[in-house]
């Protein structure tokens, strides 16, 4: 073997979004506001989930953790693709690869099963509506938080080692614009095929798993809402389950078309434009949705806006 494949490279190379330099600058304005509107709309949310008493449901403990997620997942990638964007040459060293590669598995996973947690809360609050308080305690809230984040570290961490301890072969260029972990097997020697493997069946247990407990809570919501006699009960069951349904749609539709695509259109370029969407929008649109469509949420702002301003004054 050559003596440059069991070298570790200091530093790997990203292609980035585009190389075209002529976009390099008007997708930086576009990615700062995107970046700027998703830390304040998520942490927003999650210092206005903290503060409002209103808002101490579980409900709103769940959406205040998937505003955590979604602020962690665009900081891990969202700033070094901004500074990419004004430099010369894409580099990431090894260990701020490594960093990133593993946070950002451990947020993606996170909000998967989060989600399913939250249509678990969703179903029990529509189909056993006097027994909510009972069955949703506070105790089950930090175990259907804490499990995801516990087997998502597990699985990121052990995904990163096994990838960072691996031969490389001497190249040290990643086709993406952040260090994930399918563009970074290219690069590496030895039981990369493993490797792959082991990554795709974990990537499609979580994505079958969490997907088919979203699925089986939405038809026993539905079958719930089918039995009420009351127009104004289903009108607002619907409301209730809205902005996540939204949400379950957006993200879990992108992750689904990346993964389903047929291996003759399947391109890297084509992820890259998928993991814009995941990585940067929906993390700016989901405080938007659970903002705009929500009136508690609404109500709360003014409260503490209210409050804020009779406190200065």
């Amino acid at each position: 073997m050559d003596q440059q494949n069991l070298t570790t490279p200091s530093e790997f190379i990203l292609l980035g979004v585009t190389t075209l330099p002529e976009l390099q600058g008007p997708l930086f304005e576009v990615f700062l506001l995107i970046y700027m509107v998703t830390v304040v709309g998520n942490l927003g949310m999650i210092i206005l989930t903290k503060v409002d008493s209103h808002l101490h449901t579980p409900m709103y403990f769940f959406i205040r953790h998937l505003a955590f997620i979604d602020l962690g997942n665009s900081t891990v990638i969202c700033p070094k693709m901004l500074a990419n964007l004004v430099e010369e040459q894409n580099t990431i060293s090894y260990y701020a690869c490594a960093t990133q590669m593993a946070f950002f598995i451990m947020f993606i996973i996170s909000e998967l099963f989060l989600l399913s947690a939250m249509a678990y809360d969703r179903c029990v609050a529509i189909c056993n509506p006097l027994l909510y308080s009972v069955i949703m305690t506070q105790r089950l809230c930090n175990v259907l938080v804490g499990v995801p984040y516990l087997y998502s570290t597990f699985q990121s961490l052990m995904i990163t080692i096994k990838m960072f301890t691996l031969t490389f072969c001497g190249s040290k260029v990643i086709s993406h614009f952040y260090c994930d972990d399918i563009p970074f097997l290219p690069i590496l020697c030895s039981n990369a095929r493993e490797l792959e493997l082991l990554i795709i069946l974990f990537s499609a247990f979580n994505l079958i798993s969490s997907l088919l407990i979203i699925l089986v809570s939405y038809v026993l919501i539905l079958l719930a809402i089918f039995r009420m006699r009351s127009p104004e009960g289903r009108k607002k069951a619907f409301s209730t389950c809205g902005s996540h349904l939204t949400v379950v749609v957006v993200f879990y539709g992108t992750l689904l078309f990346m993964y389903v695509q047929p291996a003759s259109t399947h391109s890297f370029d084509t992820d890259k434009m998928t993991s814009v969407f995941y990585t940067l929008i929906i993390p700016m649109l989901n405080p938007l949705i659970y903002s705009l469509r929500n009136r508690e949420v609404k109500n709360a702002f003014y409260r503490v806006f209210k409050n804020t301003r009779n406190f200065c004054i």
